[in-house]
């Protein structure tokens, strides 16, 4: 997918603006993992993460289907 020619100019423009590198080192410098304590991953935060997640999009585990298949070539 090709850029035009408009589009090609306002990022370069963008990529000039050093109001927005200042910008984005900003945001960078306060940003925040909730997963992280002491700079390492806790793992009881991530689990219950990932199962507040499960919950939210109401997944429900399929049951499991051997592959019937014998030769398989992509």
């Amino acid at each position: 997918m090709a850029l035009e020619q408009e589009e090609r100019q306002e990022l370069l423009k963008l990529a000039r603006s050093s109001s927005l590198r200042e910008d984005m080192h900003r945001l960078a410098s306060s940003r925040h993992n909730p997963l992280l304590v002491d700079g390492r991953v806790d793992l009881d935060r991530w689990l219950a993460f990932l199962s507040d997640y499960n919950k939210f999009v109401n997944h429900t585990p399929k049951p499991f289907r051997p592959i019937s298949d014998r030769v398989m070539k992509l």
